[in-house]
């Protein structure tokens, strides 16, 4: 029976189970933690519509990834350069611009919530270059196997302490002082937020040839190549996964911190604090020890993909640009794992107490290049070397074209307010 047409079984659902999960791993960071947090601490409910409109119009261009591999047995990178060389190497600029800011943006988030837990009193970036020491050697000893086992068990600690303060917090009633309380205003500041919030929301849309590198080896190490539906349930189950969890996180923020006159600090450490000190609210000091550990748990998890992936996507380059010297790409791989620690680290001391400055700039840089990889996505997997019974339905590509004008319109809406419109 044809891979792309045989319906799924649930041995076949078991053996593709796990790049899904490694997705809202990875999503479920900065994006969830910090900036769904802050816009429910800030602004109540007020935002949420924000949240689910950014998951529901990305949601076509994440499900091209492994859409892509599920059809083709190939990598996204490789449909990318079999497109045209303008989009393969367009894609490698855009990668090479983000990935140092993305890279120490969550190493800072990680190693404040690590220096909570601990009570780490020694050199900020000392401990990000620990954790970044721990994640190489995790990559270069495990390799994908233990990321996709390690996942699995981080996500579902922090999913489930996350519904269980969330119902705590709902049963406790709202924290929020009408005096207090602080309206949206669609000013330079609310907008500028609104695409902060958006460009990681479930995450940076580059994640879609993480996930399909992701899936790649997930064949390799099982021997098995889902069908089409196999791979989508998969990715699904990822995917609305971690739009719920946003809508959660929001929440949590919206219904503790919201009108109470306290706001987040810029210090990665004290965010941090103040982070675990919704779940403490909503739980009580009991829940302290296992909500800090499965945040920190959690936000390790998404500085371990994260520097997974920006090496990953350079040795996969090599290896397309220059076939000949295959047998050097785990030589290349380890090679950029080093400069993106490097970099990440000279980043991570220049923003030591600007943590949500650097945050900014990593998500609005994501949000403002969303509609360029959106757009190559949707080319890559509706070219004619993809399988026409395997390309996206009708609708579906109707709704990529939507959610491409919906990105496109908030970046120059942000762009004209920014740069253009008097202030």
């Amino acid at each position: 029976m044809d891979q792309q047409t045989r319906s799924f079984r649930l041995s076949g659902i078991l053996k593709s189970l796990g790049p899904g999960l490694v997705f809202a791993g990875t999503s479920i960071g900065v994006s969830h933690i910090v900036q769904s947090t802050r816009a429910g601490a800030d602004y109540g409910f007020a935002l949420i519509w924000v949240v689910v409109l950014a998951n529901v119009f990305k949601f076509p261009f994440f499900e091209f990834g492994p859409r892509y591999v599920a059809a083709t047995g190939e990598h996204l990178l490789l449909g990318y350069r079999r497109t045209g060389k303008w989009a393969f190497y367009l894609f490698l600029a855009l990668s090479l611009i983000l990935m140092f800011v993305i890279q120490a943006a969550v190493t800072t988030v990680t190693t404040g919530l690590f220096s909570n837990l601990f009570h780490w009193t020694g050199s900020f970036v000392t401990l990000s270059a620990i954790i970044l020491f721990v994640c190489s050697s995790i990559l270069l000893i495990g390799k994908y196997p233990l990321l996709d086992k390690s996942m699995k068990v981080m996500i579902l600690i922090l999913s489930i302490s996350t519904v269980i303060a969330f119902t705590a917090a709902v049963n406790h009633g709202s924290s929020a002082q009408p005096q207090l309380t602080k309206p949206f205003v669609w000013d330079l500041t609310g907008i500028s937020f609104l695409v902060a919030l958006m460009g990681w929301m479930p995450s940076t849309i580059d994640l879609s040839v993480w996930h399909s590198f992701w899936c790649f080896e997930k064949r390799k190490q099982t021997n098995y190549a889902p069908s089409m539906r196999e791979a989508l349930f998969d990715f699904h189950l990822g995917y609305w996964g971690t739009a719920v969890m946003a809508v959660l996180f929001l929440s949590l923020g919206a219904l503790v911190m919201h009108g109470t006159g306290e706001g987040f600090s810029n210090s990665a450490g004290q965010f941090a604090s103040q982070v675990v000190s919704l779940y403490t609210k909503a739980l009580g000091s009991w829940s302290y020890p296992v909500i800090v550990t499965a945040a920190t748990i959690t936000m390790f998890s998404t500085t371990l993909s994260c520097l997974d992936a920006f090496p990953r996507i350079i040795k996969e380059a090599s290896i397309i640009i220059f076939p000949s010297k295959k047998h050097w790409a785990d030589k290349v791989y380890m090679i950029w794992l080093m400069v993106v620690v490097g970099v990440s680290l000279l980043i991570i001391g220049q923003f030591l107490n600007n943590m949500k400055t650097l945050i900014d700039i990593a998500t609005t840089l994501s949000f403002l290049l969303a509609p360029v990889l959106a757009y190559i996505n949707l080319r890559t997997v509706t070219d004619e070397h993809v399988p026409e019974e395997a390309r996206p339905p009708k609708w579906l590509r109707i709704f990529s074209w939507v959610g491409i004008f919906f990105l496109t319109g908030f970046s120059i809406l942000f762009v004209v307010w920014r740069f253009v419109l008097p202030h």
